[in-house]
C-alpha cells in the first residue's frame, strides 16, 4: 500500500511484501520435507521434488491471498498450488506436499522468518543510530542547551546531556528485543491439535532437522495457542517505537523554525511554501509512534485463544504483527537518516538562553539565598525579583544584584562575584557533561558489544532506498 511505504522502510517492505511472505511459507514446506525425506518419512525423491518447487516465482501471490481469502487461510490455496507444481514433474511426490503439518504451523513460522529480517534491520539501523549520537555527543560536549520542563525552559544542560537521554533507550530497547527475539523466533511444527501425531515416530526428528535447516530455535512444544513469546517481542517492538518517538519530538520541537537549535540534514521541502524545511525523518518516527501502541494492544487482545487452535485471533495477530514491523522498521530508518544528517546550531542555543534574562538560573540563585537566610525566605526573594526582571524588562542577575546591595542583610554574606557567577551558563552547562561523559562512556562500551554479538545480521536484505523529500 502506498501510504504504508510512504511511512515505512523499502528494505522492510520488501521483506514483508507478498512474495517475501509467500517465499517464507514455501521455506517452511522445503525444510519440511527435506526434514522428512532425511529421517525417512518420505522417499527421499518426493523430497528433492517438492524442495525443489518451493520457489515464490513459481506462484501468483495476488491469487494465493484472493482464494485465502474464500478459503480461510492463506496457507490452504498455497499448499494446493504448491501439490499441483509439483505434480506436473512427479505424481508420486506430490502425494507428500505438506505431510503431517497444518496450515497454523506454516504461517506461524512464515511469521517468524520474516520478522527475523525485519529485526536485523530494525537492529542494523539502531546501532547505527546509536554510534551516530555518541559521535555527535563526543563533537558538542559540553554545548549549552536549554532544558525543558512541562514545554517551558527550565534550566541550562547540555547538548551531551540531552543526546546521552536520547542513546540509553535504545541501548536497552536494542538489548530487549534481541533478548525477546531469540525466544520468539522459533518454529512451529504441531499438526491438527499440536501433539505432532501425524508425524508418527520421527516427529521429534523432523523438528530438529527443520529447526536446522530454518536456523531457528526448536521449541519444546508446539505453540498454537501459546502467544506470550510473539507478545512479548511485540511489547519490546513498541518500547522501541515509543523510544524512537521521543527522539523524534525532540528533533521536531528544536527545529521549528522560533527556536532553531536543530536542522534535519535530509529536511523534506513543502510544494507550497520554498523556504520550509520540514523535519521528515521525525515525521515518520512519530507517526510510528503514534500506530505501534494500537498494534501492540491487538496482539496482547488476542492472547486468549481459544482450546489448542484459535478463531480469528491468532490471525488478526499475523496481520497486526506484520504491521508492527513496518512501523518500527520505518521508524528506525529514518530516526537514522535524520541524525546522520543533524545540524547543530550552538549559537543559536545560546542566543535561545540569553533570550530568557536569566531567569532559567533562578533556582541556583534561590540554592544560594536558602544558605544564607534559608529556602523558604529564598524562594519568595527570587519569585519576586522574577517577577520584577520581567515587568522591568532586565536580566535576572543585575534585579538580584541591585536587591542583594540594597540589604543590609544580604551584601556582605554574598558577593557580587557569587551573583554572576550563577549566571554562567558554560559552567552550568558543564555540571551536566559530566554527567553525560560518565553515562556516553558506559553506553559506548554497550554499544560496542552489540556490535560485536549482531544476532541477525546475516539475514540483512538490500535496502531499495525510500527517502521522503517533499510534504503535501
Amino acid at each position: 500500500m502506498m501510504l504504508e511505504r510512504f511511512l515505512g522502510s523499502g528494505a522492510a517492505a520488501g521483506a514483508l511484501d507478498d512474495t517475501a511472505f509467500m517465499q517464507a511459507m514455501l521455506d517452511f514446506e522445503g525444510a519440511l520435507a527435506g526434514a522428512q525425506a532425511a529421517v525417512g518419512a518420505i522417499p527421499r525423491a518426493a523430497g528433492e521434488a517438492i524442495a525443489h518447487a518451493c520457489d515464490a516465482a513459481r506462484f501468483d501471490a495476488t491469487t494465493i491471498a484472493a482464494e485465502g481469502a474464500r478459503a480461510g487461510s492463506l496457507a490452504m490455496p498455497l499448499v494446493k498450488a504448491l501439490t499441483a507444481e509439483v505434480a506436473r514433474t512427479d505424481a508420486q511426490a506430490a502425494m507428500f506436499v505438506h505431510w503431517g503439518a497444518t496450515s497454523q504451523d506454516v504461517l506461524d513460522t512464515a511469521l517468524v522468518l520474516v520478522s527475523r529480517r525485519v529485526l536485523a534491520l530494525v537492529d542494523d539501523d539502531v546501532g547505527a543510530l546509536v554510534e551516530t549520537l555518541i559521535d555527535l555527543a563526543r563533537v558538542q560536549q559540553g554545548v549549552p542547551v536549554l532544558g525543558r520542563t512541562l514545554m517551558q525552559p527550565a534550566q541550562v544542560v547540555s547538548l551531551d546531556f540531552k543526546l546521552a537521554g536520547w542513546i540509553a533507550p535504545l541501548v536497552r530497547g536494542r538489548a530487549r528485543l534481541r533478548e525477546a527475539g531469540a525466544r520468539a523466533l522459533q518454529l512451529q511444527l504441531g499438526g491438527a491439535v499440536g501433539t505432532g501425531a501425524a508425524l508418527g515416530e520421527h516427529a521429534d526428528a523432523i523438528a530438529f532437522a527443520m529447526a536446522q535447516a530454518l536456523q531457528l530455535r526448536l521449541p519444546d512444544a508446539a505453540w498454537h495457542t501459546q502467544r506470550d513469546e510473539m507478545a512479548t517481542l511485540a511489547g519490546a517492538l513498541g518500547v522501541l517505537v515509543g523510544s524512537l518517538g521521543k527522539i523524534a519530538q525532540d528533533i521536531a520541537l528544536m527545529a521549528q523554525g522560533e527556536v532553531g537549535e536543530l536542522v534535519e540534514g535530509a529536511s523534506g521541502g513543502s510544494s507550497t511554501m520554498p523556504h520550509k524545511r520540514n523535519p521528515v525523518g521525525a515525521m515518520v518516527a512519530l507517526a510510528a509512534a503514534h500506530r505501534a501502541p494500537q498494534r501492540v494492544a491487538a496482539i496482547l487482545g488476542a492472547m486468549p485463544q481459544a482450546h489448542e487452535r484459535g478463531l480469528g485471533d491468532w490471525q488478526a495477530e499475523l496481520a497486526e504483527f506484520c504491521g508492527l514491523l513496518a512501523s518500527a522498521a520505518g521508524a528506525a530508518a529514518a530516526v537514522r537518516r535524520a541524525a546522520e544528517g543533524l545540524q547543530v546550531d550552538a549559537a543559536r542555543m545560546r542566543r535561545n538562553i540569553d533570550a530568557l534574562q536569566g531567569l532559567v538560573f533562578a533556582e541556583a540563585l534561590s540554592m544560594r539565598l536558602a544558605s544564607t537566610i534559608g529556602k523558604a525566605a529564598a524562594h519568595h526573594r527570587v519569585e519576586a525579583w522574577s517577577r520584577r526582571a520581567v515587568e522591568q524588562g532586565r536580566h535576572l542577575r543585575d534585579v538580584a544584584s541591585s536587591a542583594i546591595v540594597d540589604d543590609e542583610a544580604l551584601r556582605d554574606r554574598i558577593p557580587a562575584s557569587d551573583v554572576v557567577a550563577l549566571f554562567d551558563a558554560e559552567a552550568a552547562a558543564q555540571h551536566a557533561s559530566r554527567l553525560a561523559r560518565l553515562r556516553l562512556k558506559d553506553l559506548a562500551r554497550q554499544s560496542a558489544l552489540q556490535e560485536d554479538s549482531a544476532p541477525w545480521a546475516a539475514w540483512l536484505p538490500g535496502d531499495d532506498g525510500d527517502d521522503i523529500e517533499e510534504d503535501a
